[in-house]
């Protein structure tokens, strides 16, 4: 193993189809059936789908008349997120039983570093395991979890035995597995990215390796150089447990696209009014608003201004998304407006990535 490798108990805990399994969860004669949590209208989007209709293709963001198509048995339910958030808060209870470097990305996922733990347990793969069976038992749901020696290969991993099953990379164990690994399932790697790796001549991690830093610069920019020293399993990220947020924003999608600017408006009042109540909750204010634009033709555009100082009112929101509005002149029909403050009094300075050294461990 490449001894410059910094060995961490990395865990990613990955809940099975959460809002889905939730659903069936509460309502028995959903149970074995393919279900979309999401609206059914024309204008509808998923935002969860269940095993059962992942196998017609049914997919998460999929439009719901494709869902439709592909599955003509797919229910659909309406997403209750008060009660995700109640199960969200309950697993994350679990998590901090066994250490406090739990690092939330949604509802349904974390990344939890156990190197050290509250249970004094050797074994990352015991933890994963134990804390998959407390879900069960104190839920009702199954989750899935990676291993590793850092959140980049702990993220693929979780993946592999999906649903309700985990998979450990220790570290003697990180090169071949990422060599072997298939270009698009590298965490970060999309599908335009992959495109591009694949006229490269990039198919697996191995293709990877053998690409130098300047070629990988030259060709993917910035991102070239994290992908040279993901390959390599090298990825210094920590844990955060108090992750910063970088932005708070709302959003409506229409059932009609609006052609009028003056209909737009009063969109944008609705909507501003649902960002300054979020924004108190959070006690949070921003410099810079953006104003999110999606066409009839899902072309989406952004509008951004920053000011020299912090807001967060109804009434600043909507004077500085008119201004924004009225910058430039509309392309087509608008199916989707959305407002975001970024820049926000909550932000800090990043703490410098500490070193890590060698350590011998029991995955």
């Amino acid at each position: 193993m490449n001894m410059g490798l910094q060995s961490r108990k990395i865990i990613h805990i990955d809940m099975d189809a959460f809002f889905a399994s939730v659903e069936q969860l509460d309502n028995p004669a959903l149970r074995g059936k393919p279900i979309a949590v999401g609206g059914s209208s024309k204008r509808g989007v998923v935002s969860a789908a269940s095993y059962e209709a992942r196998k017609f293709g049914v997919r998460s963001a999929m439009s719901s008349i494709t869902a439709k198509k592909l599955c003509s048995e797919l229910i659909f339910v309406k997403s209750r997120f008060d009660r995700y958030k109640e199960i969200s808060r309950k697993i994350r209870a679990i998590f901090l039983e066994y250490t406090d470097l739990v690092e939330p990305l949604s509802l349904d996922e974390a990344y939890l570093d156990v190197t050290k733990n509250k249970k004094d347990m050797d074994s990352a793969s015991s933890i994963a395991k134990e804390i998959r069976a407390r879900i069960y038992k104190e839920t009702g749901l199954t989750a899935s979890a990676g291993i590793s020696i850092n959140k980049f290969i702990a993220k693929i991993a979780s993946d592999y035995h999906k649903p309700n099953g985990q998979k450990t990379v220790s570290p003697d164990e990180v090169e071949d597995f990422l060599e072997q690994l298939e270009i698009k399932k590298f965490y970060g790697v999309g599908k335009v990215t992959t495109q591009k790796m694949y006229s490269l001549g990039i198919f697996t991690g191995y293709d990877l390796k053998q690409k130098s830093l300047a070629f990988l610069e030259r060709n993917f920019g910035k991102s070239g150089a994290y992908y040279y020293n993901a390959v390599r399993g090298i990825h210094h990220s920590e844990v955060k447990p108090n992750r910063i947020r970088k932005s708070v924003g709302a959003e409506r999608t229409f059932a009609e696209n609006i052609t009028s600017e003056v209909y737009m408006l009063e969109k944008l009042t609705h909507i501003a009014e649902e960002l300054e109540l979020r924004l108190k909750k959070g006690k949070i204010a921003g410099k810079t608003i953006t104003l999110k634009i999606k066409y009839s033709t899902f072309a989406t555009q952004t509008r951004s201004k920053t000011l020299v100082y912090f807001i967060a009112s109804k009434d600043l929101i909507l004077e500085n998304a008119k201004a924004l509005l009225y910058q430039e002149k509309l392309t087509d029909s608008v199916r989707l407006l959305g407002i975001s403050l970024s820049n926000l009094n909550t932000e800090k300075e990043e703490k410098k990535q500490p070193e890590y050294i060698q350590l011998s461990f029991k995955f």
